[in-house]
């Protein structure tokens, strides 16, 4: 999901501290290193955060989940990757 965001950002003409901006601006007091770490996938995004994020970019929600006839192997093939990483 952070490359989504990451992408949509940069489409978007916007630095990771102005998307933080705009995300303040809704009332979530985030930072620039936050959204790179968002970006990175070092950090977790919360559901409220995708919401926030999503408005922020004036993007829909469902642009950063994959389509549904890809769902099943986009999953499929997170699972395989994080068993290859015990």
């Amino acid at each position: 999901m952070g490359s989504q965001i990451k992408a949509l950002r940069r489409e978007k003409g916007l630095t990771q501290a102005m998307l933080a901006a705009r995300c303040g601006t809704l009332g979530w007091d985030v930072s620039e290193n936050v959204i790179t770490k968002i970006e990175t996938q070092i950090r977790c995004v919360t559901e409220i955060e995708l919401l926030c994020i999503a408005v922020a970019l004036n993007v829909r929600v469902e642009n950063f989940y994959p389509r549904a006839e890809n769902t099943k192997a986009v999953v499929k093939k997170f699972f395989a990757g994080r068993r290859q990483d015990k």
